[in-house]
């Protein structure tokens, strides 16, 4: 492995990140690919590949790494709602001259049968559940503590590691990563006596299950919108971004 070969900065945190990991490899065999983490879950999966893991220190620290390293391309597939690392990002390429390139998965689209409450942000989801309100919060571990104020409500929350701050006593957490199965979400929901359904709009297939659910069971969903996220090339699914890839490094 020589300095001047190719490397690629993929910026991970989704289950596409994964797959993208081993496909860069396979396609692209004499180019370095390096991964990172934001760190924000200690169980991270082995993609392969050298891996990164903690903050750059801000835009001038990820500038600092992408001269470091000889960073030739970006490849942002973080959490849609990341959005200050996708903001990093695409400053420090802007600055440094470097390519970058988005995995934007769509976002889930709302169906005729469905109840969705589009909101904002996580402030004005917790403000839009009613009282008395059984929710289940599908929010992630940093957001979670935006919803305590709401005594007046029963939350189950779910995520992979506990929250910074203890669930207020009379909710439940559940420790998973959510299921692809539409029945596993049904008898949660069933058992939790779930009156509502607090999601990001994430988009993909793997935590749709719960979307499905809500359907099926006439359940209100308090659908968050995606944050802003800067203007860069975009690709929508894993294998576009290795055609942009292809493009780029022929180019």
């Amino acid at each position: 492995m020589t300095a001047d070969k190719p490397h690629i900065l993929l910026l991970a945190g989704t289950f596409e990140a994964r797959v993208l990991a081993a496909k860069l490899q396979q396609r692209f065999p004499s180019t370095r690919v390096t991964a990172s983490f934001a760190g924000a879950v200690k169980d991270l999966p082995d993609l392969g590949v050298p891996t990164h893991i903690g903050g750059f220190g801000g835009i001038e620290g990820l500038c600092q790494y992408l001269q470091t390293q000889k960073i030739s391309l970006i490849i942002d597939a973080t959490h849609p709602f990341a959005a200050q690392m996708s903001w990093n990002a695409f400053h420090a390429a802007e600055r440094e001259d470097v390519a970058i390139l988005r995995l934007e998965r769509p976002a889930w689209q709302q169906a005729p049968n469905d109840l969705w409450h589009p909101v904002a942000s996580m402030v004005d989801a917790a403000d839009a559940i009613p009282d008395g309100a059984r929710a289940f919060l599908a929010v992630g571990r940093k957001e979670i503590a935006t919803f305590y104020r709401r005594s007046d409500i029963i939350g189950t929350a779910r995520m992979i590691e506990p929250p910074p701050l203890p669930l207020p006593d009379h909710w439940s957490l559940v420790l998973a990563r959510p299921p692809q199965s539409t029945g596993e979400e049904v008898k949660l929901f069933t058992e939790r006596g779930i009156t509502h359904v607090v999601t990001k709009n994430s988009g993909g297939t793997r935590a749709y299950a719960k979307i499905e659910a809500a359907r099926q069971m006439q359940l209100p969903v308090i659908m968050v919108d995606r944050p802003e996220l800067p203007s860069t090339a975009i690709a929508a699914s894993v294998n576009g971004v290795l055609d942009w890839t292809d493009r780029f490094l022929n180019s």
